[in-house]
């Protein structure tokens, strides 16, 4: 039996035992579009979201609650995944995608090496944790430190790390045309078996077309094409999907799009690059997949930002912002309010290029604190 037809049965069960409240959302949903002065918040540019968790709501500088934005709330994509069932029988059956075996989410598991809070109220240990919906598609999260370093390490070097360093994630560059280290050696669906195995959790990460006006020269010959950014969006949606299932990491595993620094002041680059990032997630969700977006703060992510005050739909679930140089902070980003990507959806990379010793392997990485969806496998 194909994932497809799986997913597909699996949302048709869904949808008869959770009608009921499938209506009365859609009833309060169509309430809010029809009379938008009852759900307006103080911030006139950015839509009022659905009540999220009774936590969900931050506080603004002026003391305004700011609800959480339901449309790039991991939490909220199980529903979602569901809408797109029918859209998801249209695609090819025989993609390689991840097989769905039936089994819960990851639990909460208790560290085998806790430690004492560090200086941003994070332990030096792992804080897994899954959001308590259906387990086919439900993200998992991890809470914590991590990096990130083009070619994954060798094995022998992720047991040395896993024993001695602080990190318990890490980024893997699965994917895309514009991927620096295209040959991946190390990269397999054992490697992956086994490193998550050791306690490892994986950020999957998918380096694919670039914006028109990306800044790195190095980018240059990827740069999406204005002319065709949605069918380009699209397609390498439908790849990072297949090369995810590919190596093993399941429906509900979060998937990150790379988007080098760009211009976004140029308004035609700007929403060329947006059209391909939301159909890029669109596609990616389709399938089952978190669709994550890792960029500078002050060009792709300010510019998702901006989307999401505009309404903007089809935006990333969760965001993998690099701001170097700085105390490395989940709550503090300048160019995001608080209800932005709130729960658990942020990633901050707070240094870059630096070199790391432990148990006698050396590597060159980014560091990251992360509160995000993972690989699930």
């Amino acid at each position: 039996m194909t994932e497809t037809s799986r997913f597909i049965r699996y949302a048709h069960r869904v949808r008869r035992t959770r009608r009921t409240r499938y209506v009365l959302a859609a009833a309060l949903t169509l309430t809010g579009l029809l009379f938008p002065a009852v759900s307006a918040v103080a911030d006139s540019d950015v839509p009022a979201a659905s009540a999220g968790p009774a936590s969900a709501g931050a506080a603004a500088a002026d003391g305004h609650i700011d609800p959480v934005d339901n449309r790039t709330d991991p939490a909220g994509w199980i529903a979602d995944a569901e809408a797109q069932a029918a859209a998801a029988e249209a695609q090819a059956s025989d993609d390689g995608q991840a097989s769905d075996d039936g089994q819960v989410p990851d639990g909460a598991q208790a560290p085998d090496d806790a430690q004492a809070p560090d200086e941003t109220g994070f332990p030096g240990t792992d804080d897994a944790a899954t959001f308590p919906e259906d387990a086919a598609v439900a993200p998992r999260v991890f809470k914590g430190r991590g990096f990130d370093t083009c070619q994954a390490p060798d094995l022998a070097t992720m047991r040395a790390w896993r024993a001695s360093s602080p990190y318990r994630a890490v980024g893997i560059y699965f994917g895309g045309r514009a991927r620096a280290c295209k040959t991946q050696r190390n990269l397999t669906n054992n490697w992956v078996q086994q490193t998550t195995a050791a306690g490892w959790s994986l950020l999957p990460i998918y380096v694919g077309s670039q914006s028109p006006c990306v800044r790195g020269s190095n980018k240059n010959p990827f740069r999406i094409d204005p002319q065709r950014a949605t069918a380009q969006g699209t397609s390498e949606g439908a790849d990072a999907a297949k090369a995810a299932g590919a190596l093993g990491m399941k429906r509900g595993s979060a998937l990150y799009l790379d988007m080098e620094a760009y211009d976004l002041r140029k308004a035609s680059c700007a929403n060329a690059t947006l059209s391909f990032v939301r159909a890029w997630d669109r596609q990616v969700r389709a399938r089952g997949y978190v669709p994550g977006f890792y960029s500078s703060a002050d060009s792709g992510i300010a510019h998702m930002e901006k989307a999401r005050r505009a309404g903007t739909s089809d935006l990333p679930g969760a965001i993998w912002y690099a701001r170097w140089g700085v105390a490395p902070t989940l709550t503090a980003e300048p160019v995001l309010r608080p209800s932005a990507w709130a729960s658990h959806s942020r990633i901050h990379q707070y240094t870059g290029a630096v070199t790391e010793t432990h148990g006698g392997h050396k590597l060159s990485i980014d560091r990251d604190l992360i509160d995000a969806p993972v690989a699930k496998l």
